[in-house]
């Protein structure tokens, strides 16, 4: 699945290149001793939302020295993900810090392989953890005129793509916290099931029939959203966005086949 954000392509001036977001699948392994957080996208939403099973949960992230997510980024995630899961034991979030990791543009193998080597945090007893990842380097996906943002590729796994998401903010710094908490809500939601992820929602007919596993709703953070742009329309979409300041929200319909999977 792509989240197309905008385009824009740089050619003499005339800025039209893609914005992305991918969510890739991973079956897991029940001979692994770490398979709890190796499964399919999607498979432990409830376990995420609920405290039927796990009572805590918490999130690593990690990333180098010099490509830290903002502040503004990670406090809003902290609050998108305290709002929506159910944990008596509370929600703890640590930051890993790692040296630079070799083989960049990067596959999604490769990531998993990174996630292997860098992950500190897995589940264990009734605390569920979660890793989400902010390389240096980008999606070996990208192409000239498609960049990937972002992927969730297993059940507690994501990958931001951090210095794509600065080189696409660079012109206007003012945007990046925007365009990162766009970025990882919208991942954390393909983590979470949206949209029909796992053919599961009680809302199925929200799912857009065109780009499956995100919404039709064309507000919601989970939205698929490809639009074509000059260097101009560009520009006033940055201007909207720095004015407007505010991050997509999930629409009513998803916030309820989030409830229905025992979040809040």
């Amino acid at each position: 699945m792509r989240f197309k954000y905008f385009k824009y392509f740089l050619l003499l001036g005339l800025l039209t290149s893609v914005l992305s977001c991918k969510s890739d699948d991973n079956d897991g392994d029940a001979n692994d001793p770490l398979a709890e957080n190796r499964k399919g996208l999607g498979e432990s939403a409830e376990d995420i939302l609920s405290s039927d099973t796990y009572k805590s949960l918490t999130i690593e992230m990690v990333f180098e020295p010099s490509i830290r997510p903002t502040e503004i980024a990670v406090q809003r995630f902290k609050d998108f993900i305290n709002e929506r899961v159910d944990k008596p034991g509370g929600v703890t979030f640590i930051e890993t810090v790692v040296e630079p990791q070799p083989g960049a543009p990067y596959s999604i193998q490769e990531i998993r392989e990174i996630e292997t080597d860098i992950r500190t945090a897995y589940t264990e007893g009734d605390n569920l953890a979660v890793f989400v990842y902010f390389p240096s380097g980008r999606s070996s996906n990208d192409t000239q005129t498609t960049v990937t943002l972002g992927t969730a590729y297993q059940n507690t796994s994501v990958v931001v793509y951090e210095s794509t998401l600065r080189l696409l903010t660079e012109s206007n710094q003012d945007l990046l916290p925007i365009l990162e908490s766009t970025t990882l809500h919208h991942e954390f939601g393909h983590i979470l099931g949206l949209t029909n992820v796992s053919d599961d929602d009680i809302h199925q007919e929200h799912e857009d029939t065109e780009n499956a596993k995100h919404c039709m709703v064309e507000d919601c953070l989970m939205y698929f959203d490809a639009t074509s742009v000059t260097e101009t329309q560009f520009r006033q979409l940055m201007t909207r966005m720095e004015r407007q300041a505010e991050v997509p929200v999930l629409d009513p319909l998803c916030l309820e086949d989030l409830a229905a999977k025992g979040g809040n």
